[in-house]
């Protein structure tokens, strides 16, 4: 059975960057489709970026030029770099990974965005 744990999260200001990781366990990572989700306070979670296990990229309009996804398939580890960052992404970010229509969920790591 595989596990995701996020890591990265934190407080940082408007216009700062920051990077979250999310390293598997217990199954070969190569396999899996990843995606990082957000689920800001009273709003349902929504789509970050995904990055296929051929390594093809897709990201929410909002995101687009200021977030990159990434993946190490040797470290078994997805990565999610945030630049300009803004209040509004402030939010509690969940990586995912698919296999053969299997979902599997971090628990999360916190991110927020203030001055």
């Amino acid at each position: 059975q595989v596990q995701f744990v996020e890591s990265g999260g934190g407080l940082v200001q408007p216009g700062e960057s920051l990077r979250l990781s999310c390293t598997a366990s217990g199954s070969i990572f190569s396999i899996f489709d990843m995606s990082w989700y957000r689920q800001a306070p009273g709003k349902q979670r929504e789509l970050v970026a995904t990055i296929s296990r051929f390594g093809a990229t897709n990201y929410a309009d909002s995101v687009k030029g200021r977030f990159t996804i990434s993946r190490d398939n040797a470290k078994k580890t997805m990565y999610l770099q945030m630049s300009s960052l803004k209040p509004e992404d402030t939010a509690v970010y969940y990586c995912k990974g698919t296999d053969i229509g299997n979902n599997y969920w971090g628990q999360g790591t916190e991110v927020t965005v203030s001055s």
